[in-house]
């Protein structure tokens, strides 16, 4: 019998992976409005103003400003305006259509990381990629319908 060597991950590799997994939840759930919103405000500018910046300006001497010309008078025109009325036309309304659930980026993240872990379970070689693949697909799928029914309620 052979005896294989197993390798093992970097704890560091395992960490990061870990963090860009958690990071991306996070950010997905931020995108869907499920984490509330920052309520972080500016801080007042207290720097100091240098003094040169406060210092008065210059005063020019005074200039006298010169009175416009007055316009010349206008004839005045009067119109006859006629306002007309009309009955509102019916028109048929369509029935509203019915709400539509959105998808859930979060449900469908969380369903396919689940689904996938638990395809890899299965199989061995190429199977297990295979089982990977349709288990994420699946469980994304779960996840999303079973957002939709949460979100509903």
């Amino acid at each position: 019998m052979e005896h294989t060597a197993r390798t093992r991950i970097h704890p560091m590799m395992a960490f990061a992976a870990g963090s860009v997994a958690l990071v991306s939840l996070v950010g997905a759930a931020s995108i869907a409005g499920l984490l509330p919103n920052s309520h972080a405000t500016n801080a007042p500018n207290d720097a100091p103003v240098p003094i040169a910046a406060v210092a008065p300006a210059p005063v020019a001497a005074p200039v006298q400003a010169i009175a416009p010309a007055p316009e010349p008078r206008r004839v005045v025109e009067h119109k006859t305006i006629v306002h007309h009325t009309y009955a509102p036309q019916q028109v048929a309304q369509a029935p509203a259509p019915a709400p539509v659930a959105q998808n859930s980026v979060v449900g469908m993240g969380i369903g396919a990381v689940v689904g996938g872990l638990l395809g890899n379970q299965v199989g061995s070689g190429n199977g297990r990629k295979l089982a990977t693949i349709a288990g994420a697909i699946g469980g994304g799928y779960a996840g999303n319908e079973i957002a939709k029914r949460n979100q509903q309620q």
